[in-house]
């Protein structure tokens, strides 16, 4: 028996899978199945040990990522779901915190809850900010609640009341009642949620976890059944938003962590790839049939958030959308993938996205039934895929129809011909790639002098170097299988869980036994859920404690040692404190006091140092397979571009723009005035000028 590791990512358009062994590795990408995704992964995991002539009994490992929990939020299609909550606070979800993400707009449009409020349903109890009982829980509220879940035909409950981050004990009494009268509906607590104050973020990611809880779970459950079917024993892990693994039965319990699980793969994957080529400081830029991220990694280790929006009303604008208290890798998600569709706005501009066509029907180009050009058709009609080699040849693409749908949507109403008509699409859907990544960038306080762009997925390498250009990067690396790179990236992953928690603290009144009391059961509960997967492997830690000055109304993350702190320890965390809010803020504000008001460990495996490879100065020769028409987006002009196979090209290969490198998952414009060079490991180095 071989051992085997399988990693699968779940996709809006494509599922993308990447197999393991004996030092080889084997990729797939299959078209998704939206209205069952276990179809298609079992369809990409037959096709994919047939590829690698491996047997299901030789998987050791599985590790999957899913956009599904993202998408039952953002098209409303998730479980009816009620929350229970403090009498007097069940307004909380839709007044927010009555904040306007566009203050000038008089018709502003904000999000409506998960919950309706007929279904948002108060009990009396009440606890104050330290946890003491004010008013002991009306159980027999509780309990009345009980027919109206039945009658209302309600599939899930989330409970949140008042402080119950600090004191969760009304919460699990709450929750004891209804599952002894309602055992077939789950209950997500905030209290295991997200238990942290600041009640509004508490509220909506607990009931976004009940929202998603029964489709993830019945998903996940019908997923492990097809694998053991199938013949696969081998154990499941999901990919968390924060660039770690974890169980399917810790998945099941919080879906909500799994939002930006594909995503974070990607990132995951750019940063193993950075580490390796030694590059501190790079763009991720991942491109895939659906959307569009960037990330910005320094010091081989991604951004990292805990706060998180999901399904924005308003494209790009902070506030818009349903605010999610978890752990998540930053970056920005835009509706720019090859199947993002395009269209002439009411002001006669070319727009594109962030609606998709998705796997079904996806692009006109791809005969299934769509009619709407996306693009993938208007990347077709500009001569940069070749027909007839599409996803290796296992999909033969439609030409006329990609040209009949610009025409028709785009070229006529702006009297335009198709191919001018796809130009306009390409750099316009470039355009909101860089514009996004700008935005990005200054959001963060970095700039792009200097860094390396690593671009994957699908599309990543067909519009890296031209995004590239906009924004100002003159280096961009193709890392060998590229095109499923969020896939490669969950093999890459630590199995980790991050732990958060609520202790009101002043440096000025600082009680250590307290602090280390609630970290040492924090590092019990990950270590306790890391070992259920870790399968012995040496961990590490880190510790964060959230600080601000007193009267302020955000916190920053301030690195604690990890062991347990002593009093002599209290001088160097606060001046930790102060040197972090100079960098954010220029210089700290002399005789304040600093407050603290939660903390979060992370238990997570060690990940492997990558291997070490020769730096390759010798030159190989680069030979075309055929050449291909393809019209430039920066000249507009149509001329020959040289196309290479890439397998067969060797480490040292150079060869110079207009070309096209092609794979079977993607494919590399390297755009006039760039250079190509294979390195070491197979990668592909793209530079600006470069000879």
């Amino acid at each position: 028996m071989q051992s085997a590791r399988l990693a699968v990512d779940i996709g809006g358009t494509f599922t993308d899978l990447a197999l393991e062994h004996a030092g080889r590795r084997s990729t797939a990408k299959v078209l998704t199945t939206p209205a069952a995704p276990e179809r298609g992964v079992m369809e990409g995991v037959r096709a994919i040990l047939r590829a690698a002539s491996l047997s299901p009994g030789d998987i050791s490992i599985v590790v999957h990522g899913t956009t599904l929990a993202t998408n039952a939020l953002i098209e409303r299609k998730g479980a009816r779901t009620a929350l229970v909550t403090t009498q007097g606070f069940r307004d909380v979800l839709a007044m927010g915190n009555e904040s306007r993400y566009d203050q000038y707009d008089l018709n502003i449009v904000l999000p409506e809850p998960l919950v309706p409020r007929y279904l948002r349903l108060p009990v009396p109890e009440r606890l104050d900010n330290t946890g003491r009982v004010l008013r002991p829980l009306d159980e027999a509220a509780v309990r009345a609640l009980a027919p109206l879940f039945q009658r209302e035909s309600v599939q899930s409950i989330a409970i949140g009341f008042l402080h119950s981050f600090v004191n969760p004990a009304h919460e699990r009494r709450a929750r004891d009642i209804l599952a002894e009268a309602l055992p077939e509906i789950p209950v997500s607590l905030s209290s295991d949620v997200s238990p942290e104050m600041r009640e509004w973020e508490r509220f909506s990611t607990t009931a976004a976890n009940a929202y998603v809880q029964p489709l993830m779970a019945g998903y996940l459950r019908r997923l492990e059944t097809d694998l053991h079917r199938e013949g696969v024993a081998a154990p499941v892990f999901l990919m968390l938003s924060g660039g770690g693994l974890t169980t399917i039965e810790t998945a099941c319990r919080f879906p909500i962590r799994l939002v930006e699980s594909g995503p974070a793969g990607g990132a995951i994957f750019a940063a193993h790839i950075a580490r390796e080529s030694g590059l501190p400081s790079v763009l991720s830029f991942d491109m895939g049939g659906t959307t569009a991220k960037v990330c910005l990694i320094d010091e081989f280790r991604p951004q990292t958030s805990r706060t998180f929006e999901v399904a924005r009303i308003g494209r790009f604008r902070k506030g818009s959308g349903l605010p999610l208290r978890i752990p998540v890798i930053e970056m920005v998600e835009i509706g720019a993938g090859g199947g993002s569709l395009a269209h002439v706005d009411a002001l006669g501009r070319i727009a594109v996205g962030p609606e998709s066509a998705g796997a079904d029907p996806g692009p006109a180009c791809y005969g299934r039934g769509g009619t709407k050009p996306a693009v993938t058709d208007a990347n077709l009609v500009l001569g940069r895929y070749d027909p007839e080699k599409f996803a290796g040849g296992s999909m033969a693409l439609d030409a006329a129809a990609s040209r009949t749908a610009l025409a028709a949507h785009v070229g006529e109403p702006l009297k335009l011909a198709p191919e001018m008509a796809a130009l306009g699409v390409i750099e316009m859907v470039d355009e909101n790639m860089a514009n996004a990544a700008r935005v990005h960038a200054i959001e963060s306080g970095k700039t792009y002098a200097g860094r390396t762009m690593i671009a994957f997925g699908g599309g990543g390498p067909v519009h890296g170097y031209r995004v590239a250009e906009k924004i100002g990067i003159d280096r961009v690396l193709i890392p060998s299988g590229a095109g499923v790179g969020s896939a490669i990236g969950f093999l890459r992953a630590p199995v980790g869980y991050e732990v958060v928690r609520s202790l009101y603290q002043r440096f000025s009144t600082f009680d250590v036994g307290a602090v280390n009391a609630l970290l040492d059961a924090m590092v019990a509960e990950a270590d306790g859920i890391v070992a259920q997967g870790s399968f012995g492997a040496p961990t590490r830690q880190g510790r964060i404690a959230f600080m601000r000055y007193v009267g302020q109304g955000h916190e920053i993350p301030v690195a604690l040692p990890a062991r347990t702190l002593t009093q002599g320890d209290v001088p160097a965390i606060r001046a930790e404190y102060d040197a972090q809010y100079s960098r954010f803020y220029d210089r700290p504000v002399p005789g304040s006091d600093v407050e603290i008001l939660s903390y979060a460990v992370t238990v997570a495996t060690m990940a492997d140092a990558p291997d070490s490879v020769a730096v390759n100065t010798q030159s190989a020769t680069a030979t075309p397979a055929r050449t291909q028409t393809v019209r430039d987006t920066a000249s507009g002009e149509a001329t020959e571009w040289a196309v290479f196979d890439r397998a067969s090209l060797a480490p040292g290969a150079t060869l110079y723009g207009p070309a096209i490198v092609a794979e079977d998952e993607t494919s590399t414009l390297v755009g006039p005035g760039w250079t190509a060079r294979i390195d070491g490991r197979g990668y592909i180095d793209l530079t600006r000028g470069g000879a």
